[in-house]
């Protein structure tokens, strides 16, 4: 990489900092660390970090706190530790903000594609693989995505979605009637290739159907299930 990328690990347990730090190390990215929720807080108000690590079980202040005092201000990529792997935990990051997750005990192989990836994503600024879409808004019946703002509307109300889900919606709006499935949806939107969690997409699908259902149910409906498939976006011209 051309610009060494500075990363922040918010970890109590010493013994996994060591070994996040010794591997992304090896891929020249800049570490800082904290052991604490507080002082993890702390250091992202003073400091710009490109990506964080964050464990979800953390002394002083739990890591969704942590969480969702960093979105408060900032934008930059989160990847969650957690030794919980139930689906009310993840979607309880997610909400909070966090934009991937690890289940421990991780590969921390597996640890570095991810940080990667989500750096991709981040340094691209947003913009995902699109070929067609030249003005970068989305405009449908009850549903408008900005991507120029980076707003989602639904029946005329704003949405708040996070990073990632805001990025699977737009992609999937953009190619409308195309079904994917949920390892083509891990490439294209997390771009993991070799590792992931097909139970992400699920869940992230979850909750933009409930977020875009809260405003309209027919907006929640244009992201369809196809069933042994996947899923696609498809609109009613009726």
């Amino acid at each position: 990489m051309d610009e060494q990328q500075t990363i922040l690990i918010i970890e109590d347990e010493a013994r996994i900092r060591r070994l996040l730090i010794m591997y992304l190390e090896r891929e020249n990215f800049k570490i800082d660390e904290a052991n604490n929720g507080e002082d993890g807080v702390a250091l992202v108000e003073e400091n710009k970090y490109d990506l964080v690590i964050l464990d979800l079980m953390l002394p002083s202040l739990d890591g969704i706190s942590v969480c969702k005092k960093i979105r408060e201000k900032h934008t930059m990529p989160i990847l969650m530790l957690t030794a919980k792997g139930e689906e009310s935990d993840r979607i309880e990051g997610f909400e909070a903000g966090a934009d991937d997750y690890v289940v421990k005990p991780f590969s921390p192989r597996e640890v570095v594609l991810r940080v990667k990836a989500l750096l991709r994503r981040s340094n691209g600024s947003g913009q995902l693989n699109q070929n067609k879409i030249s003005n970068n808004v989305l405009i449908f019946k009850q549903l408008k995505i900005d991507s120029n703002a980076h707003r989602v509307t639904v029946a005329g109300q704003d949405i708040t979605l996070t990073p990632k889900e805001y990025e699977l919606l737009y992609f999937l709006a953009s190619h409308q009637d195309h079904v994917f499935d949920r390892e083509s949806l891990l490439k294209e939107v997390w771009q993991y290739e070799f590792f992931g969690d097909l139970r992400t997409v699920d869940t992230h699908i979850k909750r933009l159907r409930e977020k875009l259902g809260k405003a309209s149910e027919e907006a929640a409906q244009m992201i369809a299930t196809v069933w042994g498939v996947g899923y696609k976006f498809e609109v009613d011209d009726d």
